[in-house]
């Protein structure tokens, strides 16, 4: 930020999701959800979850969390209908959870083995399944090097391990210390009043981007948390409806990628 810029709108702490705000990591996911579920369901045959490609993609904006996603590809691979999982996927993943008698703590775990395994044995292939979105690093690194925001952190259910990884490889020199994964088991919002408070940060300093609408209205739902600023990264993994419902509440604001390269005064 220039210092002759309107001082008006800027964040003393701006947190950041990954998946869906900074990283394109649909690729990846896939390919990870396909080992999973061959791991798991070992009958399940390897052309099935390969057709399934195309819906995988069009269905990730209703996942909330990683170790969904195998469970959604497993849903899919067995014949329920990407409308039946549009238009309900909790129900539809609590169902299967419970046929199968299986859940996050035995998919997260091997989720997090495969994308280790990766890491290991072929980074380059794993790394290069991920695509940030355009733009994404030279920001990240022109705020690192400014006065505003005073404070920037990444916030993500990813493993902050892996968050690590693919920013290391993209040359951003990102303090470890503000990269929170799921690794500390609470969920965002807390995270956030946390650091709120240790930060000092006045309500309508601390800026929020995130591509889940839930997660947003989860946010905007906690007391400490009512004055900060919320915005839906509309490039993410998100529907037509999310966006339109986040155009119509106050509480939010719909941000495109342009604005997330300009100036902060561009935001809003």
């Amino acid at each position: 930020m220039s210092p002759f810029e309107s001082m008006e709108k800027f964040p003393h702490l701006l947190v950041l999701d990954f998946d869906g705000v900074l990283c394109d990591g649909l690729q990846e996911y896939f390919q990870t959800s396909c080992q999973v579920c061959r791991q798991i369901w070992p009958d399940l045959p390897r052309e099935k979850l390969d057709r399934q490609r195309d819906n995988f993609y069009f269905l990730r904006p209703v996942i909330e969390t990683g170790w969904e996603m195998p469970l959604l590809l497993k849903a899919l691979a067995t014949g329920v209908e990407p409308a039946a999982i549009e238009a309900a996927w909790p129900a539809v993943a609590q169902t299967l959870q419970r046929q199968e008698q299986i859940g996050k703590s035995q998919l997260a775990p091997v989720l997090d083995q495969v994308r280790d395994n990766y890491i290991h044995n072929d980074l380059a292939y794993w790394l290069g399944l991920h695509h940030f979105y355009p733009g994404v690093i030279g920001q990240l690194n022109h705020w690192l090097q400014s006065p505003y925001p005073q404070w920037l952190y990444v916030v993500t259910t990813k493993e902050g391990r892996f968050v690590q990884q693919l920013l290391k490889n993209q040359k951003v020199d990102f303090p470890l210390g503000q990269i929170i994964g799921k690794e500390i088991k609470q969920p965002k919002f807390k995270t956030l009043e946390q650091l709120r408070v240790k930060h000092q940060c006045d309500g309508d300093r601390l800026w929020f981007v995130e591509d889940m609408l839930t997660t947003l209205e989860t946010v905007a739902n906690q007391p400490a948390l009512e004055q900060t600023s919320l915005f839906l990264a509309d490039w993410g993994y998100n529907t037509p409806d999310s966006r339109g419902l986040a155009k119509q509440k106050k509480r939010f604001h719909l941000l495109s990628l342009q604005q997330f390269s300009a100036p902060f005064s561009e935001w809003f």
